[in-house]
């Protein structure tokens, strides 16, 4: 199982929005510079964020990007189901695209679509919050003062 890129800097943004003071703001430009990712990229991976409710952005020149909301309440295997489009990780998940002549008597179907249930359920146990409480170090790692 391989979470897109997308995923991976949006559970990054939060992260490092996350370890920021509750009235601090971080750019988009620090971000992609602690990172190495395309700013564009994550323009367009904040924008997302935004508008599922996960960031607020403050506009004009002091703006910036911040938490909307604590990182207790956003549950990372929301976020993950969220920006995830396709779970479908064998053609038989999709009967669009399916041509395996042993769908209708394999088991290997069955067993992965437990397996990444129980990925998401796992997620589903943590929140932002679980994923900087090592907010120190984290800082430390990424260069925040």
């Amino acid at each position: 199982m391989q979470l897109k890129k997308y995923t991976d800097y949006a559970l990054r943004v939060l992260i490092y929005t996350g370890t920021k003071n509750n009235d601090e703001l971080a750019s988009i430009k620090e971000i992609s510079k602690t990172f190495a990712i395309s700013q564009n990229h994550l323009g367009k991976v904040v924008f997302e964020l935004n508008k599922k409710g996960y960031l607020e952005t403050v506009r004009g020149r002091n703006g910036g990007i911040r938490l909307a909301k604590p990182p207790e309440e956003m549950n990372v295997g929301e976020i993950v189901r969220e920006f995830e489009d396709d779970f479908a990780i064998l053609e038989c998940f999709d009967k669009s695209r399916n041509h395996c002549v042993i769908t209708p008597a394999c088991k290997l179907k069955h067993a992965l679509n437990e397996a990444v249930q129980a990925f998401l359920q796992v997620l589903d146990d943590y929140t932002v919050n679980d994923l900087i409480t090592n907010r120190g170090h984290l800082k430390k790692l990424m260069g925040i003062d």
